[in-house]
């Protein structure tokens, strides 16, 4: 009998750029670091159930007997560009840090309390030096999920070939979701904020995961595509750039008392500064009460900002638009030495940075490498 064969005999999914051994390996350090992750809710609102303790077990969340007035959202986000700085650099293990913050920082805004982060990490292709750099990123996984006080509670790993590229080999896109619950009585609308309250800025050491495109012009305009090599002070420019977010949930949650916690101290409002910068976010949590702010006394903008404004001329109100300029979170209350002295507690610097007036506009005394001193006036959208 004669046999026709079509199409290559041989061919096999790895031929075709899948490693399914590789891909197994990767999928298993996620799955690990994730269910290392379940003790943050333990013991508390959210515990993560596993009736099945298997690879592909069913996880849930347990949120039986919720009391009245209980609210569920989700919220999505992802590394976004920063993820060349971890290609570039060859260091994975703080970009989970940066993951989180976008997600479960922008819960708080609403007086909410992060619970649990699903994630999808989809990756050119994956060999074993690949697998490497997947165990890097779990175990920044497992330290950000705890800074922030959640449980992952699984995640996707995807080989998507030329479909995902960048620099270097090892090429990914890292996205997730979170479920956050809150209190209605507890919501943060906007209409709580009243002229007189005072602003507490957070330090941000970095750019966290917002403006890099602007890093990256400015950057690669003077030094080129190995700009990352470029050193300033004891570090490289790809070092400083990569600087993890600082994620602020878990200390937030302790002030206003999250979900099912009694409240320390009074606030009014939350700003995560992302993109549009201070003036931006600032301006959107302002806009419901008709109020605006004057940012007399700003944190300091990290160095590698302010070199980066020098070297591409970017000005101030540039600056101040695209980047935290030292501030990655602002909590708006009337106590801001409570607030203060609660923030401590969890190593973070903060100082009282302005206030809310009754004059619609955001003012900041810069501290940008430009104009440092000048009023800059920011109308509100």
């Amino acid at each position: 009998m004669l046999r026709i064969m079509t199409g290559n005999a041989g061919t096999t999914y790895s031929s075709a750029g899948v490693d399914i051994e590789s891909g197994d390996r990767a999928s298993r350090i996620l799955y690990d670091a994730a269910k290392a992750t379940w003790a943050n809710r333990e013991g508390r609102f959210g515990s993560v159930v596993s009736p099945f303790d298997d690879f592909s077990g069913f996880r849930a969340v347990d949120v039986s007997g919720l009391p009245s007035g209980s609210m569920m959202c989700l919220g999505f986000d992802g590394v976004g560009t920063k993820v060349e700085l971890g290609e570039r650099t060859g260091r994975y293990d703080t970009l989970a840090f940066d993951l989180f913050a976008m997600v479960c920082d922008d819960a708080i805004v609403r007086g909410g309390e992060p619970v649990v982060v699903g994630s999808i990490l989809d990756v050119n292709t994956l060999s074993g030096d690949q697998v490497d750099c997947v165990q890097q990123m779990a175990d920044g996984y497992v330290r950000a999920a705890k800074a922030a006080g959640v449980a992952v509670i699984n995640g996707e790993l995807a080989e998507l070939g030329a479909r995902v590229s960048g620099y270097g080999d090892f090429n990914f896109n890292w996205g997730a979701g979170l479920v956050w619950f809150a209190r209605k009585d507890r919501l943060f609308s906007g209409f709580e904020i009243k002229a007189g309250d005072h602003l507490v800025g957070i330090e941000e050491k970095g750019f966290r995961s917002n403006g890099l495109s602007l890093v990256r012009k400015v950057f690669s305009d003077a030094h080129g595509n190995d700009w990352h090599s470029k050193r300033l002070g004891n570090s490289t420019l790809g070092e400083l750039a990569l600087e993890p977010s600082i994620i602020y949930s878990k200390a937030a949650c302790e002030l206003y008392g999250g979900f099912d916690q009694e409240p320390r101290c009074d606030v009014h409002g939350i700003c995560h500064v992302t993109g549009g910068g201070l003036p931006g976010k600032l301006g959107r949590v302002l806009k419901p009460s008709g109020l605006g702010a004057v940012v007399d006394n700003p944190m300091q903008p990290p160095e590698i900002m302010l070199h980066c404004q020098e070297l591409g001329g970017v000005d101030d109100r540039e600056a101040y638009r695209t980047w935290n300029m030292g501030q990655g979170l602002v909590i708006i209350t009337p106590d801001p030495d409570s607030v203060r002295s609660i923030l401590d507690e969890f190593g973070m610097t903060s100082q009282t940075i302005g206030r809310v007036v009754d004059d619609r506009g955001i003012t900041i005394t810069s501290r940008g490498a430009m104009s440092s001193g000048e009023r800059l006036r920011f109308d509100q959208v």
